[in-house]
């Protein structure tokens, strides 16, 4: 429960039933708009930015201007929801992924100006412990000795090799958007996109999300140049690599 006593757990009494929107171009993707009700996402909101204020985000993400957090080690507040059941199933089921259980997520921090980032397809593999997740499980990154990018760390770990299956931006904590202000997602039709010019962008209009199968072709990057600080939710639900290759091909995978 949260200070509202309002459910996370619960969906039905958190979301704000509104109606999500799925579009086809570039690429199949869905956004919304209020996707929370209010007292909720006030309290991810001070969540977030209690994070913040203590200092805790760090720059580790490499080639990446932004700072981040693994909302791993804050589930006990509401940005928990992320890597809750029910939110992996909900955002599973939205695009037909047959998903493991498997999260990872982040807190993302990118300052005023913030260098643009690159396209990229998030079709990436992500090592996790233990057996695979029940039906009502949970796994995290980056414990029982399996590093997400590399796998086991230590002779007699063993891990599970997964491939992200969808991905998930969730914008929260910034200041008032308007056309101009910059810090898009942008969404491209392939990966030379951006020096032709063409692709849209998702503005980080707080409350709101965007969200897409991860795959070969789901080509997207942070825009840059943004006005104020810009703040998100980065997660990503993972399935069985087996399925990627047989869709896509081995060489279909983005290799750390």
């Amino acid at each position: 429960m949260t200070g509202t006593g309002l459910d996370p757990a619960d969906l039905s009494t958190v979301l704000a039933h509104r109606r999500w929107v799925r579009r086809s171009l570039p690429f199949p993707h869905v956004v919304a708009q209020n996707v929370f009700v209010p007292a909720f996402y006030d309290e991810l909101e001070r969540h977030f930015e209690h994070i913040k204020q203590a200092g805790l985000f760090q720059k580790n993400i490499r080639n990446y201007d932004a700072g981040s957090v693994l909302v791993r080690d804050h589930a006990d507040g509401p940005l928990g929801i992320f890597v809750s059941r029910p939110w992996h199933d909900l955002v599973a089921g939205l695009f037909g992924v047959r998903a493991t259980g498997d999260v990872t997520a982040g807190l993302h921090h990118h300052p005023p100006g913030g260098r643009a980032g690159w396209p990229h397809n998030d079709l990436n593999p992500g090592w996790f412990g233990g057996g695979w997740p029940e039906d009502d499980e949970i796994r995290h990154e980056g414990v029982d000795d399996i590093d997400y990018q590399l796998g086991p760390t230590r002779p007699g770990s063993e891990g599970r090799e997964t491939v992200r299956g969808v991905s998930v931006l969730f914008y929260l904590d910034n200041p008032d958007w308007r056309p101009g202000d910059g810090g898009e997602t942008g969404i491209y039709p392939s990966s030379d996109a951006v020096q032709r010019g063409t692709g849209i962008g998702v503005p980080p209009v707080n409350n709101s999300l965007v969200m897409f199968e991860s795959t070969p072709f789901t080509w997207h990057g942070y825009a840059g140049h943004s006005r104020h600080e810009r703040n998100s939710v980065v997660m990503w639900v993972h399935r069985r690599k087996s399925e990627a290759v047989q869709r896509w091909g081995e060489q279909s995978i983005a290799y750390w």
